[in-house]
């Protein structure tokens, strides 16, 4: 993973960065399409300490276009005021881990992910499987992040 070279003084820590993504619910990834079109998205996630896990619906449009382009870009973000602004940019390219569409087969790799996205949103302990989504794996190559607050209420523009 590249590291932050830009915004070091409000970078998260990469303890502060965990906590933040494992306690946020919703992401937004942009995809590309084969024209060139950009498309963002909102999506539920999880975070491993690793990887961003990302559950999407398969006849989807953003599924459509990671599988012919697996780049993509997530932001996951907090804040109203200037002060209160934090979040994380990751970029990279996804893998699809599992069946597609997922039907609850087991998978040690999904084993995790699937434990933290139930927990998170609310499944109760196991995952339910619609037979319409499936998992998308992030490993970072950039991994960005800001907390406006270690500005000490000094806004620079």
């Amino acid at each position: 993973m590249t590291e932050q070279r830009h915004g070091r003084r409000i970078m998260m820590t990469p303890e502060e960065r965990d906590a933040f993504l494992t306690g946020q619910r919703t992401c937004r990834v942009a995809t590309v399409s084969a024209d060139g079109r950009p498309h963002a998205t909102p999506l539920w996630f999880a975070w491993d300490g690793a990887a961003l896990w990302l559950y999407s619906v398969t006849r989807s449009r953003r599924w459509a276009e990671l599988a012919a382009d697996p780049r993509i870009a997530a932001v996951v973000d907090s804040g109203e005021e200037y002060g209160e602004l934090r979040g994380v940019e990751l970029t990279g390219e996804v893998e699809r881990v599992g069946e597609v569409p997922r039907t609850g087969l087991p998978n040690p790799a999904l084993e995790l992910p699937e434990r933290l996205f139930a927990a998170k949103y609310g499944f109760g302990p196991a995952m339910v499987h619609d037979r319409r989504h499936a998992w998308l794996r992030l490993a970072p190559r950039t991994l960005t992040s800001w907390d406006f607050s270690r500005l000490g209420g000094r806004f620079e523009r």
